[in-house]
């Protein structure tokens, strides 16, 4: 039997300190790289896919490691996240590759994209990269007066990202309405971005 094709891809971007390497619900992370975390313990590394936002857990434990980063977490606002949006429409089409479902929120963004020429985590990080340089350009970077020595700011992104593959016609209509819906779970309206792609088969 022959390997399934991935047809499409759930992709999660989190903004700094959203979730921190060694939450106690687990992470995706496999290390601490942060100096003022590690007293928190080791990264909690998880294999699993499902959403562990719900998982019963030490509150106290979550929000002192989040008191003891070096800069406070990151929330957009709304043009921040109208910003990071327009960028991901443009950097999407020129890659070459479609948006079905897209929601910034102020903590993280939800993406469900098509198939694409470069690998997955590789379009995760060229997306965080448009986002960060739209921001910057429009003075809206999160860390816009704060620069390293070598000149450069503090990112506003946690590192990396996660994604789900979607193998069927299924998988990536749950995927949209996931993207679609997730707002309202924070009290937030739907949103609509001229650049999504209606996902037809």
């Amino acid at each position: 039997m022959s390997a399934m094709r991935v047809i499409a891809f759930h992709v999660i971007i989190t903004a700094y300190g959203f979730w921190l390497p060694n939450d106690p619900r687990g992470s995706w992370s496999r290390w601490v790289r942060a100096w003022e975390l590690a007293k928190f313990g080791p990264a909690t590394k998880v294999s699993t896919h499902r959403s562990l936002a719900r998982k019963s857990h030490d509150i106290q434990q979550r929000l002192a490691a989040k008191r003891a980063m070096v800069r406070e977490a990151v929330l957009f606002s709304g043009e921040q996240a109208r910003t990071i949006a327009q960028a991901f429409g443009r950097r999407a089409a020129a890659s070459g590759y479609a948006i079905h479902a897209c929601t910034v929120l102020p903590a993280h963004a939800h993406l469900v994209l098509g198939p694409m020429r470069t690998k997955i985590q590789k379009t995760i990080e060229l997306l965080k990269a448009a986002a960060t340089t739209a921001l910057i350009e429009a003075d809206r970077h999160p860390f816009q007066n704060v620069f390293y020595r070598n000149g450069r700011r503090p990112t506003p992104w946690a590192r990396g990202g996660w994604n789900r593959f979607c193998f069927t016609a299924e998988d990536v209509r749950r995927s949209i309405r996931y993207v679609q819906d997730n707002p309202l779970k924070e009290g937030l309206r739907r949103q609509a971005w001229s650049f999504v792609t209606p996902y037809e088969i």
